[in-house]
């Protein structure tokens, strides 16, 4: 018996996905079957593979799953031993039991994983009788306890899929245990041999491709990793496209998404199918009688169900739209049979829309959260397409940072089903849901996404029958859908420049409060980081008082408090050192000195403080910060600790930049985005008519916005206001600054010199 070798298989990239498996299943099968022989097992004895290595998809890193069986008069206790430990020795991570045809089955009577486990038998050596009365058997129990088992297994996928997620929109998938992962491809085999054939046949291909996509992606990652990996992570995704031979990780996770939206709907309608089946058999069916009904010509309602007649007109080019709004006004799902009949139908409509399809399709959207499975069914088979053929290139495409929980095209689905619920805020709902479900459509295409949805919203709207003054208001839209989160976050919202510069911008209530409805839609569409009651407070702010100048009236009637207010003005004139934390505020009054702004920063970054808002203000001599602090690592902040560390570092009594890179040594932000963002310096001398705004875009990290305001220091700079947001794993912070005479900074060699400091900080290892 050789030594156990497959480094010839491993080093061979021609073999990829299901025949890499094949061929390392055969390799381990001949293994076995040595060992076999050389520990002289006995006549009534088998080996038999089970589970992955059973299904012929043993992947490089995975277990090899085995059941030595035996008939009741034979002892296998040494040679049980005789075979494993050749195993163990050879380095095979092995699952291994041992038993008779009856207590296997027993051991799978309350284990779900022996149950499916040994569903997969196969046998590799000995006794092959035996191995195939096991695999018998282990199906005739699955079967006869199928209600039980799959209970079983129905608890089992919901914790699974709860705590895993979903493999078409998580950023860093499960390739298995996700929802639309491998598992739920062996869930979906299990069901249909417990009972009748659920699945169609345009399913069992689907899911076949699927699984062979994702089969293929684990094999590159068990290869990449050397071991069990079935997390595809953010620093391997380009190494695994790589050697798949694909162009780049966006490719290979766009197919992986596609994949796992293809497994995901397929169990959806299995599980639909399963659920109707089983309820018809029940008690509550003979009760209810049927409950079928006609809900719109030809489409018939049965239980959650929509159904088309063989009566329907499929020639109708607005059947699609029709059956789509009936579907989700009663929140069913479309028949798959009547969805494939359908598709088999479809073709595009007639250029301009007719004013009913432009008013269906708006219906269909404005059913909010109900309408989102329905787009799904109608994309998974086509029909989506023919409505908007600019949605192809969206479809499945990935965003690659933890900014964005969803695919693009999932993104604009849950957009609009947030603006079906903001819908009272505007006086033209049918704009804003048509313009949330398309204020990204230009994420599917190359160069950048606002000025390529602008030319192709042109083409969509008038296509959808839309007039010149409205499609204009639609490529507004899109043009402007990040106007007011960008101004409200980053600029001084006191600063009458700011509010200007909005309102000349939009030109129009109308599009003011259709943005302002898109920017919350949006936000809370995109994930938890994107929108907070801060920010939406700062956006309805910005929304207010800019209506409020479109309205007629002054800018100056809507600005904020003055800062420093009255109780700070105070602080400043009475002398002394303040340092006062309440809240989410923290106050610190003090000698004007330089870098007082930045050591503040530096402590509260020392704290796992985030700063989301910053205010300064000098005069006399004195100076005063005013921080808004959002998250703190570990719950709320420790005003007392933070507090004593600000008055020691401003005396100078504190070591903080060491103690700041202790810090970056032991706690690095988590890495949320595919490509971090380049280290970039803004100038805006336009909105402010006092300060020089610096926006400086970066990647996060331990002590940025100390590192960042300790290059201002270095040149002698005043931080009027500082806007600080985090987007995933990066940063974008805005800062008013002014030169040390008090002056705007428009000398461009003074701006080369800050943006030279700024760069070489934020890049600077402590």
């Amino acid at each position: 018996m050789g030594q156990f070798d497959v480094s010839n298989l491993l080093a061979d990239r021609h073999l990829q996905g299901p025949e890499f498996c094949e061929a390392l299943t055969e390799r381990i099968d001949g293994f076995l079957a040595g060992v076999f022989v050389s520990a002289e097992a006995p006549e009534g004895t088998a080996l038999v593979a089970v589970g992955g290595y059973g299904r012929r998809e043993q992947c490089p890193g995975s277990d090899v799953d085995v059941v030595l069986v035996h008939r009741p008069d034979v002892d296998v206790g040494e040679v049980a031993q005789r075979i494993w430990y050749p195993l163990w020795d050879a380095g095979l991570k092995l699952g291994h039991q041992v038993g008779t045809v009856a207590q296997l089955l027993e051991v799978a009577t309350d284990s779900l994983e022996t149950a499916t486990s040994l569903l997969a038998a196969r046998p590799v050596a000995g006794d092959g009788e035996l191995a195939d009365a096991l695999a018998v058997a282990a199906l005739q129990q699955w079967i006869s306890r199928s209600k039980h088992y799959l209970d079983r297994m129905k608890a089992s996928v919901a914790e699974r899929h709860a705590r895993f997620g979903e493999v078409a929109f998580l950023l860093e998938p499960d390739l298995k245990e996700a929802r639309g992962g491998l598992r739920d491809v062996h869930n979906l085999l299990w069901v249909e041999k417990a009972t009748v054939p659920i699945l169609r046949e345009a399913e069992s291909a689907g899911l076949a491709a699927a699984s062979e996509v994702l089969l293929a992606v684990r094999v590159e990652l068990h290869r990449l990793t050397g071991q069990r990996s079935d997390q595809l992570l953010l620093e391997l995704q380009d190494d695994v496209a790589d050697a798949l031979g694909l162009a780049d990780a966006d490719v290979l996770m766009a197919e992986v998404s596609s994949a796992g939206r293809t497994v995901a709907w397929t169990g959806e309608g299995a599980a639909r199918r399963t659920r109707r089946a089983a309820r018809r058999r029940g008690p509550l069916r003979a009760l209810t009688g049927s409950r079928r009904r006609e809900v719109a010509p030809c489409l018939v309602l049965d239980d959650g169900r929509l159904e088309l007649t063989q009566e329907a007109n499929l020639a109708d080019p607005l059947l699609v739209l029709r059956c789509a709004v009936v579907a989700a006004r009663h929140d069913a799902y479309l028949q798959r049979g009547s969805l494939e009949r359908l598709a088999d139908h479809g073709r595009p409509l007639s250029t301009p829309w007719p004013a009913e399809a432009r008013e269906l399709f708006v219906e269909l959207l404005s059913c909010g959260p109900a309408a989102v499975p329905i787009i799904e069914d109608l994309d998974h088979v086509g029909l989506f397409v023919l409505l908007v053929p600019e949605w192809e290139p969206c479809r499945s495409r990935p965003q690659r940072n933890a900014y964005h929980r969803f695919t693009v095209d999932r993104h604009l689905m849950e957009a609009v089903a947030e603006a079906s619920r903001l819908v009272d805020r505007v006086d033209r709902p049918d704009l804003l849901l048509v313009g949330a479900l398309l204020h990204d459509i230009g994420k599917g295409y190359p160069g950048d996404h606002t000025e390529v949805g602008v030319d192709l919203m042109r083409t969509i709207g008038s296509r959808m029958g839309f007039g010149e003054a409205d499609t204009d208001l639609l490529v507004a839209m899109i043009e402007h859908h990040l106007l007011l989160p960008d101004v409200a976050t980053r600029r001084d919202l006191d600063d009458d420049g700011t509010i200007r510069s909005v309102a000349d911008a939009l030109g129009s209530i109308r599009l003011l409060e259709l943005l302002g409805a898109l920017t919350e839609a949006d936000s809370i569409a995109t994930g938890p980081s994107a929108w907070s009651s801060w920010k939406g407070d700062l956006v309805h702010e910005l929304v207010a008082r800019t209506r409020h100048v479109l309205s007629g009236g002054d800018v100056g009637e809507v600005l904020g408090d003055s800062f420093p207010d009255t109780g700070q003005r105070v602080l400043l004139a009475e002398g002394g050192f303040v340092v006062r934390g309440e809240g989410s505020t923290l106050t610190v009054v003090a000698d004007d000195r330089p870098g007082t702004f930045s050591k503040v920063a530096g402590v509260l970054s020392l704290n796992g403080a985030d700063v989301q808002d910053a205010a300064a203000h000098s005069e006399n001599g004195r100076a005063l910060s005013v921080f808004r602090v959002g998250q703190v690592l570990g719950g709320t902040p420790d005003w007392a600790r933070i507090e004593d560390q600000i008055g020691r570092a401003l005396s100078g009594r504190l070591a903080l930049a060491a103690r700041l890179g202790d810090r970056s040594r032991t706690y690095q932000p988590i890495r949320m985005t595919a490509r971090p963002a380049r280290p970039r310096v803004t100038v805006d001398n336009e909105t402010s008519a006092t300060a020089t705004v610096l926006e400086v875009t970066c990647p996060d990290g331990v002590g940025l916005l100390y590192r960042i305001t300790r290059a201002f220091a270095e040149l002698d700079l005043d931080i009027v206001r500082a806007r600080v947001q985090t987007l995933g794993s990066d940063v974008v912070d805005a800062f008013y600054v002014r030169d040390s005479s008090g002056s705007k900074i428009t000398d461009a060699d003074h701006l080369a010199e800050i943006e030279l400091s700024v760069l070489r900080w934020v890049a600077a290892d402590f």
